[in-house]
């Protein structure tokens, strides 16, 4: 129903307002309505993994260093770290391993190296079919930056 003013005479013309008093009704009864509902939400927790230490430590274990000018090397044990380019990592990570084709190999690289660069060689491990791929993880008071375990 539109309100009318009759200003000169049998002349009738409408007023064009809003009325704000409904919209103000209903944005108060949805402000009571969150505030009652807000307490009743639960927040979802989320489990993140952590890492734990292992009892008994592999006796064999390849080691993949992605270096800080994001370069590769490879090291067998306690022997010297050998440079290599992402393409020859499969294969040469699968003669480390040899007939134990279950031998872990753990990446670890530089704090500066673009997390990119470490998923990319995880990817070419993995896919490569290399069963066991880890991520080095050093614990918060070593202050080691040169990317090796």
């Amino acid at each position: 129903m539109a309100a009318v003013s009759s200003r000169s005479g049998s002349r009738r013309r409408t007023i064009n307002e809003i009325n704000m008093v409904p919209f103000i009704d209903v944005m108060l009864v949805l402000l009571i309505i969150f505030m009652v509902s807000a307490p009743l939400i639960t927040t979802g927790v989320v489990d993140l993994p952590s890492v734990g230490k292992s009892r008994q430590q592999p006796e064999h274990v390849i080691h993949v260093i992605v270096g800080p000018d994001e370069k590769l090397k490879l090291k067998l044990d306690q022997e010297e770290p050998q440079a290599l380019t992402l393409k020859q990592l499969p294969e040469r990570a699968r003669q480390a391993q040899g007939a134990q084709s279950n031998t872990p190999v753990v990446i670890s690289a530089d704090k500066n190296v673009k997390y990119e660069a470490v998923i990319k060689v995880m990817d070419v491990l993995q896919s490569a079919g290399i069963q066991r791929v880890g991520l080095a993880v050093r614990n918060g008071g070593n202050s080691n930056s040169s990317g090796n375990p």
